[in-house]
C-alpha cells in the first residue's frame, strides 16, 4: 500500500540545527564579499536590520503552525486565510525561488571543488546532486543528520572565527593587511564608506543570506514534538543572528580593512589567510563547500515537501504526493533534483551574472513568502480570535510590527528596483506570479471540499 503522510522523525537536535544551517549558508560565507564591498562596515546594520524582520515574521509563523494541527507549511495557512489560489501561488513562488537558491549553490559546489581539481565545474555539481538525492531517498532522517553534520562545520568555523579574532584583536596582531583593531571599522572611509546608496544596495544580498531560515516551518509536518521544538529553535534566532553574522562580520572587518576584502571570493578564506594559518585556505575551502552542499541539501528537501503538499492539495500532479517505504516524496524529490541541475548549465551559459541573477530572484520570492506569512497572521489575528487568545506562542508586538516589516520588505523591493544589477531580475520576476494567477487550476466544489476536510484532519 503507498504511504500517504510524512514520517516524524526529526528530533530536536535536527529541527535546531536545521534552524541554524538555514540561516548559515553561501549567502554569508560568499555573499557577504560583495555586500562588504557595497556597503563597507555598515553591512553589520543590514544584517541586523533584516535579521530582526526575520526573527518577527518566524514568531509569527511559529504562532500559526502551532495554531491548528493540520498544518503542515505556510502553502496550508495561506490556503486557510487567503484562498486556494494565495496558496497555489505561494506554494509555487517557495518551490521556485528554492530552486534558484540550490542552483546558485550547486553552482558554487563546482567553483570550490575546482580549488583543488582542475575539471569542468559541472561534473562536481552533478555528482554533489547525485549523492544528496540518495540520501534523501533513504528516510527524513538522513536528511536531518546529514543537515546536522553540514551544520555543525559551519557553526564550529564561525566560532573558531570569532575566537581568533578575539584573541588577534587583544594581541594587537599583525598581517599583512595592517593591525587588527576595532579602528578597522572606521578609519578606512568611515562606517559608511560608499554613503547612504551602498549601505542600500547591500540589502539585496543580506535578504538572500537570511533565505532558509523558515526552514523550521517546512519540517513542521516532520518534527517528532512541533509544539516543543519549533518555538524553541525560533526563539533562539535572534541570538544566531547576533553572533553568527554580527559576530562573525565584526570580527572579519576588525582582522581585515573592508577595501582589502574581494566582492568575488569568500571574506572567510581571505581572512584565515591573512591570519597566517598555512592550510587556512583549504580548510575554508572545505567549509564553504560542505556549506553549499548543505543548502543545497536544504533546497531539495523543501522543494520536495511543497511539491509533496501541492500534489496533496491537488494543486500539482496527483504524483507529487506519492510517498516511498520510506515516507518519502520520491517522486518529487526527482523533479526537484532534475530542475535543479540546470544551474550547471546556467552557469556555462553565462558564468559572470549567473549566480547574481539567481539570488536576485530568490530574495525576491522569498519576500513574497515572508510577506504571505505576515498578512496571514494579520487575518488570523482579526478573524480568529478564540485561535489566539488560546496560543501558547504568541508572536509578540502584533499586528503593528507585522505592517513594519511589510513596509521593510516594499522598500526593498524599491531599492532592487533601482540598483542596475537588480533592476532586471526584478522586473522580470513578476511575469512568474502573472504566469501562476493565470495557470491556477480553479478546483471543483467537490474537490475543494476534499482539500479542506484533508487540511482540517
Amino acid at each position: 500500500m503507498a504511504q500517504t503522510e510524512l514520517k516524524r522523525e526529526l528530533a530536536n537536535r535536527h529541527v535546531q540545527l536545521i534552524a541554524i544551517g538555514g540561516t548559515i549558508g553561501t549567502g554569508l560565507f560568499l555573499g557577504s564579499g560583495k555586500a562588504i564591498q557595497q556597503a563597507g562596515p555598515s553591512i553589520m546594520i543590514t544584517y541586523l536590520i533584516v535579521g530582526i524582520a526575520v526573527f518577527f515574521v518566524m514568531r509569527a509563523l511559529g504562532e500559526l503552525l502551532l495554531s491548528k494541527a493540520g498544518y503542515q507549511s505556510f502553502t496550508d495557512i495561506a490556503g486557510d486565510y487567503l484562498g486556494p489560489r494565495a496558496a497555489f501561488i505561494t506554494g509555487w513562488t517557495y518551490w521556485f525561488c528554492w530552486i534558484m537558491t540550490a542552483m546558485a549553490d550547486v553552482i558554487a559546489v563546482g567553483v570550490y571543488v575546482q580549488y583543488w581539481f582542475d575539471i569542468p565545474q559541472w561534473v562536481p555539481a552533478i555528482v554533489c546532486l547525485i549523492i544528496l538525492l540518495g540520501l534523501n531517498l533513504l528516510t527524513v532522517k538522513n536528511f536531518g543528520e546529514l543537515e546536522f553534520w553540514f551544520a555543525l562545520i559551519k557553526v564550529i568555523t564561525i566560532l573558531a572565527l570569532i575566537g581568533i579574532g578575539v584573541i588577534l584583536l587583544v594581541m594587537g596582531f599583525k598581517t599583512d593587511a595592517g593591525s587588527v583593531t576595532v579602528r578597522n571599522l572606521w578609519e578606512h572611509g568611515g562606517v559608511f564608506p560608499n554613503g547612504v546608496k551602498g549601505f542600500l544596495f547591500s540589502f539585496q544580498m543580506v535578504v538572500f543570506a537570511y533565505v532558509g531560515v523558515e526552514l523550521v516551518g517546512v519540517s513542521a509536518a516532520e518534527t517528532s514534538n512541533p509544539e516543543k521544538n519549533i518555538p524553541s529553535a525560533i526563539n533562539k534566532i535572534p541570538l544566531r543572528i547576533l553572533f553568527f553574522y554580527v559576530g562573525a562580520l565584526f570580527v572579519l572587518l576588525c582582522i581585515n580593512p573592508w577595501t582589502e576584502l574581494n566582492a568575488s571570493e569568500s571574506p572567510f578564506v581571505k581572512t584565515f589567510s591573512l591570519v597566517g594559518i598555512p592550510i587556512a585556505a583549504g580548510v575554508i575551502n572545505f567549509v564553504v563547500l560542505t556549506s553549499a552542499a548543505s543548502a543545497c541539501n536544504s533546497g531539495m528537501f523543501s522543494t520536495s515537501r511543497i511539491l509533496y503538499n501541492l500534489g496533496k492539495n491537488r494543486q500539482a500532479s496527483a504524483h507529487f504526493s506519492k510517498l516511498n517505504k520510506n515516507h518519502v516524496p520520491g517522486n518529487s524529490l526527482f523533479i526537484s533534483t532534475l530542475v535543479i541541475s540546470a544551474g550547471a548549465l546556467l552557469s556555462k551559459l553565462i558564468p559572470e551574472q549567473a549566480f547574481g541573477i539567481v539570488t536576485t530572484i530568490s530574495a525576491i520570492c522569498f519576500i513574497w513568502v515572508w510577506g504571505v506569512v505576515l498578512v496571514c497572521h494579520i487575518k488570523y489575528k482579526k478573524t480568529r480570535p478564540e485561535l489566539q487568545a488560546a496560543s501558547k506562542f504568541k508572536a509578540p508586538l502584533t499586528p503593528a510590527i507585522n505592517y513594519v516589516v511589510l513596509a521593510l520588505f516594499a522598500a526593498i523591493l524599491l531599492i532592487m528596483l533601482i540598483a542596475e544589477e537588480t533592476r532586471p531580475a526584478l522586473l522580470f520576476t513578476p511575469l512568474w506570479f502573472v504566469l501562476l494567477y493565470i495557470l491556477y487550476p480553479r478546483p471543483s466544489k467537490r474537490v475543494k471540499e476534499s482539500s479542506i476536510a484533508t487540511n482540517i484532519e
